[in-house]
């Protein structure tokens, strides 16, 4: 509902604070979707997510943090591919499959 809301008021900046959290899988979906179309028309959006996937798909920028502080932010695939922090590495490690992706 706040999504609708914040896009009838037509805001500069729309902020998602976990989005998907507490979902059932089809309305995880139906979310990541609907923001998905928001990016493609271009509107500002901070996310605050572990869909890592999706923020390997999305952003323009991903930033790292831990512990209430900035740890790294880069481009989505230099993030992903390169990271410049242990701690970053330590967790995408951590949440990456064998293949490299991140999962979703």
């Amino acid at each position: 509902m706040g999504i609708g809301r914040a896009m009838a008021a037509n805001a500069e900046v729309i902020l998602f604070d976990e989005p998907t959290s507490s979902l059932d899988p089809q309305w995880v979906e139906e979310v990541l979707s609907l923001m998905k179309q928001l990016a493609v028309e271009r509107q500002t959006m901070i996310v605050v997510t572990h869909e890592m996937q999706f923020a390997r798909e999305v952003a323009d920028r991903v930033v790292f943090m831990d512990e209430g502080g900035i740890v790294e932010q880069a481009p989505p695939e230099e993030l992903f591919t390169a990271p410049k922090d242990e701690r970053t590495r330590h967790f995408l490690r951590k949440i990456l499959s064998p293949t490299g992706q991140a999962m979703p």
